[in-house]
């Protein structure tokens, strides 16, 4: 019940904030119920004057409310099907740019986590050079002379996080309650990933370990790579890797001057971004400018593996093959794999969803390769399949959304590129290697693998099923206890119904009164 209270003066100060940023102009008070009406019109009253756009208004309330929210927000861009194409597109101009901490609380960190003074690590290290919500960057140099960045984590920043993710469950779990569209959504889905993706970002450890597969993933291909992390030095609150010199993406200038080649990267980016998703299920979930680099030798170079995506093999052929579909124009292919990989209720039929599959596929067809988007067929393609009940995906809505900076990065270096003719070889290839006799080989080599498995592991499963027929037996004889939780939320269900039928008696008692007294 405290906790509870706590949660809800969160809430009231997040929606404080947000009202007084004008980050409610951005809500459509159309589609709500009339008392959450009400609370918007009563929230714009106290809006600053001059809030800005509301691209502007949503990152100013956000940066106001603190690292946990920054981050939030960012996640939600990457969830259109959550908040919508333009809160999302808005929210993917939010910086995660935060005040540095100082040398002394850096220094400190380092030190505690090797035991020794920072200059017996870096006899060069210095000032951040970039800070952001979690932890901020150096540069150094060790002893052998070799430049790393070092990232450190914030003071304090699980604590806080952990508070705010708390309140931020407890929003997410009574819009569930109230709302059916919030539970196709699943709201409390969205903050769990979050809280993991968080957790794992807090841990840099295993950030270098996102580094170090990404690294070993890449190791063949000629114009991509990523910096390896330095294992002797990493630790808990600190990270240190390879420190890239080179051309950040961002710069076009820079890139021209430098004598890339821009149409060549432009093609290196969708193509590199397609092979890590598809070809090995791992990908940079955050590809922004600011993240990519062109060495001296032309290779992209990706930093910051905070945020990773990683795709299973029923989604990376389910990505395969839609992608193909649109390509080659086989609707009803398209939406029989989001049939067959269980994506859409077996109730609707192929036929219905493959037309509505067409109403976004062919409008493509009448524009030059240039003009096609790859991201915005992915998008409205997710906005059908919520006609059909698909259920969201976390990691494919992530992929969705990454294609649409990755692409964006792409076209800022060649505004003409033919998004489909780029990525069509990397999706044939792997659809020749996977799905066909080579494939189907491996295939059958997993199934033997899982079928072997199954029975080396028979014996246990025997008598773990006899265990549970002796405790149906036993529960049958002497009835079913309930779970502690279970009993916990009957216990808070019927507070919940007391107080709303004391509230009810005090209501009535006194229109009873200004009945007798008025």
């Amino acid at each position: 019940m405290i906790s509870s209270f706590f949660h809800m003066l969160r809430g009231v100060r997040v929606g404080f904030v947000l009202a007084r940023e004008g980050a409610l102009a951005l809500v459509d008070p159309s589609v709500l119920p009339p008392l959450a009406r009400g609370l918007i019109r009563v929230g714009r009253l106290i809006e600053r004057r001059g809030a800005g756009s509301s691209a502007t208004r949503l990152a100013a309330a956000l940066t106001r409310l603190g690292p946990s929210y920054v981050k939030f927000g960012q996640f939600l861009a990457t969830r259109p099907d959550v908040v919508g194409m333009k809160i999302a597109e808005d929210l993917s101009a939010l910086q995660d740019r935060m005040p540095a901490f100082s040398m002394a609380e850096a220094r400190a960190i380092v030190e505690a986590a090797h035991g020794v003074p920072l200059e017996t690590l870096f006899p060069e290290f210095s000032e951040p050079v970039a800070a952001a919500s979690i932890a901020q960057v150096h540069r150094a140099r060790l002893k052998d002379g070799r430049e790393v960045a070092v990232k450190i984590l914030r003071p304090g920043i699980r604590d806080r996080f952990n508070r705010d993710l708390a309140a931020m469950r407890f929003g997410a779990e009574m819009a569930e309650m109230r709302s059916a569209e919030a539970r196709r959504l699943r709201f409390t889905g969205v903050v769990e990933t979050l809280a993991r993706s968080v957790a794992m970002e807090m841990d840099l450890r295993l950030e270098a370990a996102a580094l170090s597969e990404f690294a070993e993933n890449t190791k063949e291909d000629t114009d991509f790579r990523v910096p390896e992390p330095d294992w002797q030095l990493t630790a808990r609150e600190m990270l240190v890797d390879e420190w890239i010199d080179g051309v950040r993406l961002s710069d076009v200038e820079g890139l021209r001057a430098a004598g890339h080649d821009l149409p060549e990267l432009a093609r290196k980016i969708i193509q590199s971004f397609l092979k890590h998703a598809i070809r090995d299920g791992f990908f940079h979930a955050d590809m922004h400018p600011g993240n990519l680099f062109v060495d001296a030798e032309g290779r992209l170079v990706a930093v910051d593996g905070g945020i990773m995506g990683r795709l299973g093999l029923k989604e990376r052929r389910f990505l395969a093959e839609i992608l193909l579909g649109f390509i080659t124009r086989d609707y009803t292919r398209v939406a029989q794999v989001h049939f067959e990989a269980g994506y859409v209720p077996a109730h609707h039929d192929v036929a219905d969803f493959a037309q509505a599959i067409r109403a976004v596929g062919e409008p493509i067809h009448d524009k030059r390769a240039d003009q096609i988007s790859m991201a915005k067929v992915l998008t409205l393609l997710f906005e059908i399949t919520g006609m059909f009940d698909m259920a969201t995906r976390t990691e494919l809505v992530m992929l969705q959304k990454t294609m649409v900076v990755v692409e964006g990065v792409a076209r800022s270096l060649d505004p003409h590129l033919d998004m489909w003719g780029t990525a069509d070889p990397v999706v044939r290839s792997w659809i020749t290697h996977n799905l066909g006799p080579i494939g189907k080989l491996e295939e059958a080599g997993r199934g033997a693998r899982s079928l072997l498995g199954s029975l080396a592991a028979l014996p246990d499963t025997v008598v773990r099923a006899e265990r549970v027929l002796g405790q149906l037996e036993d529960a049958s004889r002497h009835g079913f206890a309930l779970d502690e939780r279970s009993v916990a939320a009957i216990g808070r269900a019927e507070a919940q119904r007391n107080r709303w039928g004391t509230a009810a008696l005090w209501v009535i008692a006194a229109l009873v009164a200004y009945g007798v007294f008025g």
